[in-house]
């Protein structure tokens, strides 16, 4: 994500207009509201997890976003003191954690909060720092996540609990349905098929579509964290496209810098699709769900297209 920022900005300003910390994610059909009850104060440090909490949420949380814009860089953000004034009055927060944001517990730190509750992800699915962080590319991990939501609204708003049930089941069942559909399809149909990537987000995403990744680990974890691969690592890769090792080659388009440039154009030289994904929802108001359920379809394409099934 440390470069094609200028070129996102431009699509993003005519797609929608966030503010720092707002969001404004697909609707969930509505429940019974429960009433005029307690709105829980949330905030997220990522607009993907903060879609999913306002989803879940409804009209019983109002939520906002950190990182909102697909020009900000998670790994590296500096918090202002808006973002401080914010995590102090949250009732909840949301952190994805294992050092992808790492910002988050210098701001928690100076803004104690009495009774407040957060959510680490990290924390929660098991992954220590050093781990993978993009942990909502992994579909087992979200289906946690959302899990956990809707028992930590519980916790904070006891009396309005059969609702978050009833949002948490709405969202299952229509909204998310599309994406744990294209997953399903695409494992069944495509499961053990050889791929390229250009970085680690792709990982947890091809281990749950049971998908091969030839790539190896160091490249792409040295692309996500921004540091210089290997020459041996470029070579393998390399021989994997001239020699058609891979059948499709993934990449994310918010961060291509030279080397994935030339993997990517290396590739379609070979005839072998490229399935484009982004670490952070475009435009960045996008519903969690919407994005990532046509980043699927775009590989499903991809496969389709080089295996013919």
């Amino acid at each position: 994500m440390r470069s094609a920022r200028l070129a996102a900005a431009a699509a993003i300003a005519l797609l929608a207009a966030t503010s720092a910390c707002s969001t404004a994610p697909t609707p969930v059909p509505s429940s019974d509201a429960g009433g005029a009850g307690k709105v829980v104060q949330v905030v997220a440090a990522e607009n993907f997890w903060g879609s999913i909490a306002a989803q879940l949420g409804g009209e019983h949380a109002k939520v906002g976003n950190i990182i909102n814009s697909p020009d900000a860089d998670p790994h590296d953000y500096e918090p202002t003191a808006a973002d401080g004034r914010a995590v102090a009055g949250a009732q909840y927060v949301i952190t994805n954690g294992i050092g992808y944001d790492a910002w988050t517990d210098k701001l928690l730190g100076a803004n104690p909060a009495s009774g407040r509750t957060v959510l680490k992800v990290g924390d929660l699915v098991g992954i220590k720092e050093g781990g993978n962080p993009h942990r909502w590319y992994s579909p087992e991990d979200v289906h946690q996540v959302i899990d956990r939501i809707t028992a930590d609204y519980q916790k904070i708003d006891p009396a309005d609990a059969a609702y978050f049930d009833a949002r948490k089941a709405d969202f299952l069942s229509k909204s998310l349905a599309p994406y744990d559909q294209a997953i399903a399809q695409i494992k069944a149909t495509y499961a053990g098929t050889p791929i390229g990537a250009s970085e680690s987000i792709v990982t947890p995403l091809a281990e749950s579509l049971g998908l091969k990744l030839l790539t190896p680990e160091s490249f792409l974890d040295a692309t996500s964290e921004g540091t210089d691969p290997t020459a041996a690592d470029k070579a393998t890769i390399d021989q994997q496209i001239a020699t058609k090792q891979i059948k499709i080659y993934v990449y994310n388009s918010q961060n291509d810098t030279p080397d994935i440039k030339a993997q990517v154009e290396a590739a379609k030289a070979q005839g072998i699709p490229v399935a484009t994904v982004t670490e952070t929802p475009t435009p960045g108001n996008a519903g969690f769900q919407d994005w990532q359920t046509a980043e699927l379809q775009g590989i499903a394409a991809a496969l389709k297209q080089a295996t013919g099934k």
